[in-house]
């Protein structure tokens, strides 16, 4: 069963609909990623994800649980970060605000974990110093601290890394690979793609509030690229080639999945002279500017 499944999801403001009939999973241990323009439908759908906005159409599972009918229950193993920076008692420092947050979600020695959490998202130097004066990095930081706070199995965040400059960015795409790694399921919004991409299972590409596209990222199958003195003709004999996935066309290259020797032996049986062979590895940020073009 996915830990996050969203069924031809829709939201209508009046006669005009932001969103329509978009659909996708996160399972455990995968990171999910929204990327399209500003407008596209990326916050709504974290709005509806979390339960803070009710859809026109469609629904939102939470580990079976349906998050606009079953309340708590469905949003009990959910951590989030919608709109950040997220909102915190300014008047408290950010050790207090993460206290009160521990004791409410009934974590069993709230000091220590509140102390692991704001050490994780490198915020114990301000620990004691009122949210007030934090800059909004730091305000980010101590958000998504928050978000990780009560270990849930479902995380979602909006634009994790907005306002944090490289070093940050860095800490928070480190922290994400994590929690997947441990089993969590992780939505966000991102504009940062080439980043993301080292870590990211799936990339839904929103347009006009529609699934335009859906990347696969992370598979068990490696990709490689071939360059031979005749690429097209290369092309077509590898898409011949049993166990030789995915084969096409880019620029003078062919693409495909699969083991590599294969291919140079057919290529080679068959007269080919190979120029180069290599891992191929995704360029998310040149395939979402290109699909956009085109959507």
């Amino acid at each position: 069963m996915p830990a996050l499944e969203v069924h031809q999801l829709g939201k209508r403001y009046g006669r005009r609909w932001v969103l329509e009939r978009v659909s996708f999973a996160v399972e455990p241990g995968e990171v999910y990623a929204l990327a399209g323009p500003n407008g596209s439908g990326k916050t709504t759908i974290i709005r509806l994800v979390t339960g803070l906005a009710f859809p026109s159409a469609g629904w939102v599972r939470l580990l079976g649980a349906n998050v606009h009918e079953e309340g708590w229950r469905a949003r009990r193993e959910l951590g989030a970060v919608v709109e950040a920076p997220a909102a915190f008692y300014p008047h408290l420092t950010g050790r207090q605000n993460l206290e009160r947050m521990a004791w409410m979600s009934g974590i069993k020695d709230p000091a220590a974990r509140v102390r692991e959490v704001m050490m994780r998202l490198e915020v114990i130097a301000v620990a004691d110093q009122k949210v007030a004066g934090y800059s909004l990095g730091q305000r980010q930081r101590l958000g998504i601290a928050a978000a990780i706070l009560a270990r849930p199995r479902v995380l979602v965040l909006d634009e994790p890394t907005s306002g944090l400059d490289p070093d940050g960015i860095g800490k928070v795409h480190e922290l994400l690979a994590e929690e997947a790694d441990r089993g969590v399921a992780v939505l966000l919004s991102t504009h940062h793609l080439r980043e993301a991409s080292g870590y990211v299972s799936k990339v839904g590409i929103l347009g006009g509030g529609r699934l335009v596209d859906e990347v696969v990222l992370k598979s068990e199958t490696p990709r490689f690229r071939v360059r031979t003195d005749d690429p097209r003709r290369a092309s077509a004999l590898l898409k011949t080639v049993p166990g030789l996935l995915e084969v096409r066309l880019r620029g003078e290259e062919v693409l495909f999945a699969g083991p590599p020797e294969e291919a140079v032996r057919a290529l080679v049986d068959a007269g080919f002279r190979i120029l180069e062979l290599g891992r191929d590895y995704f360029d998310l940020y040149a395939y979402y500017r290109e699909r956009m073009s085109g959507a």
